[in-house]
């Protein structure tokens, strides 16, 4: 596997669907950005939650995760997705990057609500940020012909409420904490661009951060931060899946990132900022999806009760020792 973090949403019920409705909306876009496709779809069964669908699937080249495990928590735009149409990469038959963006809107649009319409603004001739019918959020943005080549999608954290004002020390720990990894390649992980609120922008202070991205494991991420009246902060909805090969990268992880021992539970934790990350290693997944039910069932109620993943309780499991 190519991408090594993984964005993973939790759905009450309807990941399935979901993923179906991503795919096919973004499936236009195969020919320019990069296939849409259900790669996985499996059940794990006798959870707390139930029955729960797991699905791994990619949009444009991009690998995402899902599950439908019930009504624990809900989305909201602390963590959405920005989608960057570029005009150098637009070309027939697929329609010029506008007419794509203009589309894709149109779709994620249904049923959804538009938390900024979409319009010309100072940094951008069209962009819009929607929160889609299942409440997932999507920065949709036409870039300078003659800008920087960025990727089509980009994971954006927005820092809000207690976190206001600390989103350069979150990016700057989220950046040693990769280049510091036991696989890590240290020109994978660091800061890109950087762009702070000028004075007069009230309520937002000066200096702070209104956008930056960064790599980790060669993968960009952005951040900004907002002083306004914001309902929302991160939460569990939408998580970090970090795939790892052997437990010293389990963990390692789990020493730099968990900073709330209350909420680890299932390879699942929290960090210090209230972002939250699994760190798995690639044979559960492998665990889950082949072999038999028998199997399946026991790494699944072998690592239901784990904090921090043990491969080796896993391997037992999987071999019915």
């Amino acid at each position: 596997m190519s991408q090594k973090i993984g964005p993973h949403l939790w759905f009450e019920g309807q990941a399935k669907e979901a993923a179906e409705f991503y795919v096919a909306a973004f499936s236009p876009l195969d020919s320019v950005q990069g296939k849409s496709q259900i790669k996985e779809h499996s059940v794990i069964k006798n959870t707390p939650s139930g029955d729960c669908d797991f699905l791994v699937f990619e949009l444009a080249g991009y690998e995402f995760m899902a599950i439908s495990a019930g009504p624990l928590f809900k989305f909201n735009p602390s963590i959405s997705f920005i989608l960057n149409f570029d005009p150098s990469k637009q070309n027939p038959p697929a329609g010029g990057a506008r007419e794509n963006l203009d589309a894709l809107w149109e779709k994620l649009s249904a049923g959804g609500k538009a938390l900024m319409p979409l319009d010309k603004y100072p940094f951008s001739e069209r962009y819009g940020w929607i929160q889609d019918k299942y409440g997932v959020s999507w920065q949709l943005i036409l870039s300078s012909p003659t800008g920087e080549e960025r990727p089509f999608i980009t994971p954006s954290l927005m820092f809000t409420k207690d976190t206001y004002g600390k989103a350069e020390a979150a990016t700057d720990f989220y950046i040693s904490v990769f280049k510091n990894s036991p696989s890590a390649n240290s020109s994978h992980a660091e800061r890109g661009m950087i762009a702070r609120y000028p004075k007069g922008m009230e309520p937002e202070e000066e200096g702070k951060i209104m956008y930056t991205d960064f790599t980790l494991e060669g993968q960009r991420f952005a951040a900004m931060e907002s002083a306004r009246e914001h309902e929302f902060i991160f939460n569990e909805a939408i998580s970090f899946l970090v795939h790892c090969d052997t437990q010293e990268e389990i963990d390692y992880y789990w020493s730099k990132l968990s900073a709330a021992p209350e909420f680890e539970q299932c390879g699942w934790l929290k960090d210090k900022y209230g972002v939250s990350w699994q760190i798995n290693p690639k044979i559960l997944g492998e665990f889950l999806t082949q072999g038999t039910e028998e199997q399946i069932g026991r790494v699944t109620q072998a690592f239901l009760t784990m904090k921090k993943i043990d491969i080796e309780s896993l391997k037992k499991a999987h071999e019915g020792k």
